[in-house]
């Protein structure tokens, strides 16, 4: 790997992202507003903003189900990847039959 394909990552403080993150809370901004503004990438400050909201949620579920509601939600968005793919391939193989 080259000198100039290497990828820079940037470490964020733990005060840097709780600020960025109550940006997009209290203030009220979009989160691409506040990534824009700050500099950030976006997905990062996507990140940020659920793990906060996943910690400060109040939840009375019990640790096995979180682990299985991360497992659902995980599944599910495969899933909805795996749709929008088929999708995708259905439109192209319509449109090459004609």
């Amino acid at each position: 790997m080259s000198e100039k394909s290497k990828k820079k990552y940037t470490r964020y403080s733990a005060e840097f992202k709780r600020d960025a993150v109550r940006l997009v809370e209290s203030e009220g901004l979009s989160v691409a507003q506040v990534a824009r503004d700050l500099g950030v990438n976006v997905n990062s400050l996507h990140n940020w903003v659920r793990k906060h909201r996943e910690e400060n949620a109040p939840s009375d579920l019990t640790e096995s189900e979180r682990g299985e509601l991360a497992r659902l939600r995980r599944e599910n968005r495969v899933l909805k990847e795996e749709r929008e793919i088929l999708k995708k391939a259905a439109a192209f193989f319509a449109k090459e039959s004609k």
